[in-house]
């Protein structure tokens, strides 16, 4: 429901980017300064981190319960990153559209494509790339949650992450977050207003100009 009681279809808000380029970060505290959409929890299969709440963070599956969903067509969209399986609950989802709620997706280019192939007028979708490779190290260290073999397996993935960029509706450089974040803001509330999203606006015009 959009303001002034017009009903409206919910979202899906896709972050990409190469891992350390700010998604996350990005992701989070738009959550916060926005009541308006929450995050889609994906499943997966790798180990939970330090941290991590089931359900909150992700809901944590062993390898056979995720090729369940898989068959029983239960995800959205699905892949299998650094060795690790990843996918999004369909029902919860699109329960969320109908309702006039947006989804905020923290997922690769893989998992875009997909959610694209299977809803594409409800998609919209934004790179974030980093300011330079040697800042993208830099970031994945000072996480200092990943051995050097992983962040070298992930910065030898981000060159074909970042190659993927000309798939996504908008593409933002994230050289400071505050600018970073009012951006991706900017896109989302311009998107809430197109006009094919605002499914109760014939009623409320119809109402305008029959006086009431």
């Amino acid at each position: 429901m959009s303001s002034y009681g017009i009903e409206r279809r919910g979202l899906m808000l896709v972050l990409s980017s190469p891992s350390g380029a700010g998604k996350t970060t990005i992701s989070r505290r738009l959550l916060e300064l926005d009541g308006g959409i929450h995050m889609s929890v994906s499943v997966t299969t790798r180990p939970r981190r330090p941290g991590e709440v089931e359900g909150r963070d992700y809901w944590f599956v062993t390898p056979a319960q995720f090729g369940e969903m898989v068959d029983d067509r239960r995800l959205l969209e699905w892949a299998k990153v650094f060795g690790n399986h990843y996918g999004t609950p369909r029902r919860p989802v699109e329960e969320a559209l109908a309702l006039g709620n947006d989804v905020l997706f923290d997922i690769d280019w893989q998992g875009t494509q997909q959610l694209a192939e299977h809803a594409r007028d409800d998609l919209v979708s934004i790179f974030i790339l980093p300011p330079s490779t040697r800042e993208l190290e830099r970031r994945l260290r000072q996480r200092a949650q990943d051995p050097d073999d992983v962040v070298a397996a992930r910065m030898a993935k981000a060159s074909d992450e970042i190659s993927h960029w000309a798939e996504y509706d908008y593409v933002v450089l994230n050289e400071d977050i505050d600018r970073t974040l009012a951006q991706v803001r900017s896109i989302l509330q311009a998107e809430r207003l197109k006009r094919r999203r605002q499914t109760g606006l014939g009623d409320f015009v119809k109402r305008l100009r029959d006086g009431v």
